[in-house]
C-alpha cells in the first residue's frame, strides 16, 4: 500500500503536462528577455566571468523561489526577474560602475522587502499614479523599441526574417511569438555564417561576489526607479494573474518580501531583481498544465527546476548569446518588449485628463537626460507628477 502510494506520488510528479508548461515558461522567459538581461549587465560593467555569475544569481534566486513558494502555498506562484527593470538598468547606469550598481540593487530589494514584511506595497502603489508609472515605463522601452529598426541597417535580412517570423507567429501561435522569432534569426545568422560556437561549453558557472558601493545619487537615480517599475509592473500584474485565476487565497506579503529577501542575498552576485511573474505564470496556471486547478503548482515547481538548471550552467548561456550577432539580441529584445511598450503606452494615455502628465513623464523618461547626478526615469516621475498635481487642482 505504501509502495502503491509512494509510485502513484511520483507519477502525479512526472506528468507530462506540469513538465511542459514548467518549461515553456521559462523557455518563454529567457528568450523574450536575456537579451536585455545581457545589455544591462554590460551597462553596469559586468563581462566574463562576472556576466556568468549574474546568470548564475538569476537562475538560483527563480529556482528557490519558484519551488519554495509554490510548495509552500501550493499554488502556481511563479518568479522572474525584473524585465523592465533591465531595460531600466541599460539605459540608466551609464558611468556608474559595477560597485554602485550593485549597491543599488541592494537598496532596491530592500524596499521591496520593506514593503512586503510592513504590508506598504499597496499603500505605495496607491500613491504613485498608474497612468505615470506607465508613461515612465514607456520612455525607458522606447529605445529599445527603436533599436529594433535601428539594427535593420547593419542586417536587413535577419531582422527582417525575425520581424516576420514574428508576425507570422503572433497570428498563429501568439504565445511563441518571441521563441520562434528567436529561432529563425539563430537559422538565418547561421546560414550567414554570424554565429561564433567555437566557444561554447557546458562549465557550470560559479558565483562570483561584487562588493558594493552605496550613494545618494545611485539611489535616488537608480535604486528608486528600480523600485517602482518591478513593483509597478511586474508584481502588481503578477498578483493581478493569482487573483483572476482563483487563487486569492495566496497571501501578498510573504510573496513580496521572499523575492525581496532573495534579491538582498544575491544581489552582489548579479541578481539584481526578483519579482513575481505574470506572462509566464499564466501558462502555468492554465488548464493545458492541469484541469485540477489544486495541482497547478506543480508545474511552477517544474519551472523551479529548469530555473535551477539554467542558473548552474549560467557561464553556457552567456557564450550562447555572446555567439550571436549584436543585430539578432537587439533585435529579438525590442521584438520581447513590443507587447509591453504598446500597452503602456495605451495605459498612460488612456484617460484623457492624464495624458498631458504621461506625456511629459514619457518624454522625460526617454530624453534620457541627467540632473544633478540622477537619470532621466526618476525626473520622469518627478516631473510628470508636478504636472498631474497642478492639472488637477487647475481642474
Amino acid at each position: 500500500m505504501t509502495a502503491q502510494t509512494t509510485a502513484g506520488g511520483l507519477a502525479g510528479w512526472l506528468r507530462i503536462s506540469h513538465i511542459s508548461a514548467g518549461f515553456i515558461a521559462v523557455l518563454v522567459g529567457y528568450t523574450s528577455s536575456v537579451a536585455i538581461v545581457f545589455q544591462a549587465a554590460g551597462a553596469a560593467g559586468a563581462h566574463g566571468d562576472q556576466l556568468a555569475s549574474w546568470m548564475w544569481a538569476l537562475g538560483i534566486g527563480m529556482g528557490v523561489t519558484c519551488i519554495g513558494l509554490a510548495l509552500a502555498w501550493r499554488a502556481p506562484v511563479l518568479t522572474a526577474w525584473s524585465t523592465p527593470g533591465a531595460a531600466l538598468l541599460a539605459t540608466s547606469l551609464g558611468d556608474i560602475g559595477l560597485a554602485q550598481s550593485i549597491g543599488a540593487f541592494l537598496a532596491c530589494s530592500a524596499l521591496i522587502t520593506l514593503c512586503g514584511i510592513t504590508g506598504w506595497f499597496q499603500k505605495i502603489m496607491d500613491w504613485v499614479p498608474r497612468h505615470l508609472a506607465s508613461a515612465m515605463l514607456a520612455g525607458i522601452l522606447l529605445r529599445f523599441g527603436m533599436d529594433l529598426f535601428v539594427s535593420m541597417q547593419g542586417r536587413p535580412l535577419l531582422v527582417g526574417v525575425m520581424l516576420i517570423a514574428f508576425l507570422l507567429a503572433r497570428r498563429a501561435l501568439p504565445r511563441y511569438a518571441v521563441p520562434l522569432a528567436l529561432a529563425a534569426g539563430i537559422v538565418c545568422a547561421a546560414l550567414q555564417g554570424g554565429l561564433s560556437l567555437s566557444g561554447l561549453d557546458w562549465t557550470p558557472a560559479r558565483p562570483i561576489w561584487m562588493a558594493p558601493e552605496f550613494s545618494l545619487s545611485t539611489f535616488v537615480g537608480v535604486a528608486l526607479p528600480l523600485f517602482i517599475v518591478t513593483m509597478t509592473s511586474q508584481n502588481v500584474p503578477g498578483l493581478a494573474v493569482l487573483r483572476a485565476n482563483g487563487y486569492a487565497r495566496v497571501p501578498a506579503s510573504p510573496l513580496i518580501s521572499w523575492t525581496g529577501v532573495t534579491g538582498i542575498l544575491l544581489a552582489p552576485f548579479g541578481g539584481y531583481a526578483f519579482n513575481l511573474a505574470a506572462i509566464t505564470a499564466a501558462i502555468c496556471m492554465s488548464p493545458d498544465a492541469d484541469p485540477d486547478a489544486t495541482q497547478r503548482y506543480k508545474a511552477s515547481v517544474w519551472a523551479g527546476i529548469f530555473y535551477l538548471l539554467t542558473g548552474i550552467f549560467g557561464a553556457t548561456v552567456v557564450a550562447l548569446f555572446a555567439a550571436f550577432p549584436h543585430e539578432l539580441v537587439a533585435a529579438i529584445a525590442g521584438l520581447a518588449l513590443l507587447g509591453t511598450l504598446s500597452s503602456s503606452i495605451h495605459d498612460s494615455l488612456q484617460a484623457p485628463e492624464h495624458r498631458d502628465a504621461a506625456l511629459v513623464t514619457f518624454l522625460v523618461t526617454a530624453s534620457g537626460m541627467s540632473l544633478l547626478g540622477i537619470g532621466s526615469a526618476f525626473w520622469g516621475l518627478v516631473l510628470g507628477g508636478v504636472c498631474h498635481l497642478m492639472l488637477q487642482r487647475r481642474g
